[in-house]
């Protein structure tokens, strides 16, 4: 008897976990899939975003911007640029016009991350 209770109980928690990845990965796929969708429709959103910034000249003018995901990504990337560039990098919360996964324009720097 205690063979087929073990079984059961294993059954589900197996049941229980499965049903929690499943919920889980709903929930990341309607993101993505929204993510998608926007850039499908071409649909140009405003907000705040990581974004390494590449200045140029003297005085220095802001010649290339990249969308970045987090701080720790964008700020490993400023590194390598800056070993392998005489660029001046810059990583930055700014407010931005996005497009499609890419930054169209930048409004405002609001913080420089160091």
């Amino acid at each position: 008897m205690s063979k087929i209770k073990y079984i059961v109980i294993l059954i589900v928690c197996y049941g229980l976990y499965k049903g929690y990845v499943a919920f889980t990965e709903f929930e990341i796929g309607v993101s993505d899939r929204v993510t998608k969708l926007e850039e499908a429709a071409d649909i140009e959103k405003q907000g705040e975003v990581i974004a390494l910034m590449m200045y140029l000249g003297d005085p220095p003018e802001l010649n290339e911007h990249l969308l970045v995901k987090n701080e720790s990504k964008c700020l490993d990337m400023k590194q390598i640029a800056e070993e392998t560039s005489f660029a001046y990098y810059e990583c930055a919360v700014v407010d931005a016009n996005i497009r499609g996964g890419k930054i169209i324009s930048i409004n405002e720097e609001l913080k420089v991350l160091e």
